[in-house]
């Protein structure tokens, strides 16, 4: 009877481990950038609500980290609130957020996957030399990379300011940024780490804009509906 009693006790213990659930895996995103990131709505908008809601009822797990926090009142999705966190930052630059990289480090879960949304932007708006801007960038992406070494970075190919922008230096920077981001992304890429681009920049149109440079809704949904398009194959069920 003692045989049998063990016996019972081991397939039950057994049946519970196999019919115990998986737990989802979640998938962490960091939203990198300055003002485009963050957004002022109503006067400007933000792709990250858009591009949360559609993974969200695709229902895709994924945790946006950052040290901000967006206090705007989104609607809910699903019976869910908005995931409000980001590393967006209203006019800094590439050094500034570089500087601030360390510190971000220290408080932040690792992130799997990094959004970096218009870099070097306001450095051009800035008029700071293309060189700078470059460094700052390259320096960016490895510092994430020795943060996480199998950490994914895409790298906005940003999208176009309005047209009577694009005139001056920013369009000169703008041009020689597309011409070159991808082989520098595939010379950041490491075995574990991969550094991919995103094209934000064509079909991009000056309707697209609340002002000269950020986003109204019909844009921030633009650069949403692009981000969801390269991360689906990069998330984990």
């Amino acid at each position: 009877m003692k045989n049998w009693l063990i016996i019972l006790g081991l397939m039950l213990v057994l049946f519970s481990c196999e019919t115990q659930p998986e737990e989802p895996v979640m998938n962490i995103i960091m939203p990198l950038g300055a003002s485009r990131v963050e957004g002022s709505p109503p006067g400007y908008h933000s792709y990250r609500y858009k591009l949360w809601k559609k993974l969200r009822n695709n229902e895709w797990n994924i945790d946006f980290i950052g040290t901000q926090i967006d206090t705007e009142l989104y609607p809910m999705v699903n019976d869910e609130e908005f995931d409000p966190h980001h590393e967006g930052h209203i006019g800094w630059t590439s050094g500034q957020l570089l500087a601030e990289l360390s510190n971000w480090e220290t408080v932040l879960d690792t992130p799997d996957i990094v959004l970096f949304s218009s870099p070097g932007g306001n450095d051009a708006l800035d008029g700071f030399s293309y060189e700078d801007i470059l460094v700052n960038v390259v320096d960016m992406v490895e510092g994430l990379q020795a943060f996480n070494p199998e950490v994914t970075i895409i790298i906005e190919k940003l999208a176009p300011g309005h047209s009577f922008l694009m005139m001056g230096y920013f369009g000169v920077f703008h041009v020689r940024f597309l011409n070159e981001i991808d082989s520098i992304a595939s010379a950041l890429s490491t075995p574990t780490s991969q550094v991919l681009t995103i094209d934000m920049a064509t079909g991009f149109t000056d309707n697209m804009l609340a002002d000269p440079i950020h986003y109204n809704q019909d844009g921030a949904t633009f650069i949403a509906n692009k981000y969801y398009d390269a991360l689906i194959p990069l998330l984990q069920e």
